[in-house]
Parts: C-alpha cells; sequence; structure tokens
C-alpha cells in the first residue's frame, strides 16, 4: 500500500505539518515578545569597552594580552580571535575543555554535562569510557566541595 494513495494520510501529515508551522510561529512570537534584560554596564563602560586603545583579556586569568596573540603568557590558553576556526589552534582549544571537565571547574548544567559525553564520543570514541570515568569523578569532588563550602557558609542553627 502506497503512502501517497490513502487519502487520510495525506490529510493527516499536512495537519501535522500545519501543527508544527503553528507551533514554530509561536516560538518565534514567544521568543520577540519576551522582556528585554537591561545592559549590566552604563555608558561610561560601553564607551570604554568601544574604544581602540581598550587591550583584550585571557577569560581564564583576566591577564591582558595584546591583540595578535593566540596563547595567553600567564596561563597557557587559547585566546585568539579566530582559534576555534583554525584547524591546528582548534585541538587547543578542545584540550583546554576536556582538561576542565576532568581537572578543572566548569558550570553544572545538564546541557553541558551532555556535551562532555557527545564531545568525547565524537572526538575519542574508543577511549572515551576513561574520560567518562574521570569527569563523573570530577563532578562528584566539584559537587561535593560545592556542599561542604554551602554548609560552612551557613549560619548555625
Amino acid at each position: 500500500m502506497d503512502v501517497t494513495s490513502d487519502p487520510n494520510l495525506i490529510v493527516g501529515c499536512y495537519g501535522l505539518g500545519l501543527l508544527a508551522l503553528a507551533g514554530l510561529w509561536r516560538l518565534f512570537a514567544w521568543v520577540r515578545e519576551a522582556p528585554q534584560s537591561p545592559d549590566p554596564w552604563d555608558a561610561e563602560v560601553e564607551r570604554q569597552l568601544q574604544e581602540p586603545e581598550t587591550r583584550e583579556i585571557c577569560h581564564r586569568c583576566l591577564t591582558p594580552h595584546e591583540p595578535g596573540a593566540w596563547f595567553c603568557r600567564h596561563c597557557g590558553t587559547a585566546v585568539g580571535p579566530y582559534n576555534n576556526l583554525m584547524p591546528f589552534l582548534n585541538v587547543f582549544s578542545e584540550g583546554e575543555v576536556l582538561r576542565n571537565g576532568v581537572g578543572g571547574r566548569f558550570r553544572n548544567r545538564p546541557l553541558i554535562v551532555i556535551g562532555y559525553f557527545l564531545l568525547t564520543l565524537g572526538i575519542f570514541p574508543i577511549l572515551a569510557p576513561i574520560y567518562w570515568l574521570s569527569f563523573l569523578l570530577n563532578w562528584k569532588r566539584s559537587s561535593d566541595r560545592r556542599g561542604s563550602a554551602d554548609s560552612h557558609d551557613s549560619p548555625p542553627s
């Protein structure tokens, strides 16, 4: 039986397509109507950021670096403007992300955790389970530290 010969299936497919379009239209309208958050800084800071003399800083250690630098002189992080677009330098950016997953600090959000699992599965699928084990141990250590810090910061009852 051919799908195109059954009029009920054709009407059903058109109906699902229209529902999907209506849902996308409503999603775009919802995003468009969302309240805009105010700028976190005033006009003076915005003016200073737009000046050509403003120096770029490392996103990891906040050390100023030269405009043409590829790596931070202080911590070695990839800071070039096009590092993620250049194949050779992209490896260093990916390496920094993967090192943060097993030995550093990262945001504990579900999408970020899923991203770590998918990134390692795409980069080195055979060794990914070993990385996942190290990642989960680091995740447990960081959540234990956060829990103990929260208990020390709270006032006694």
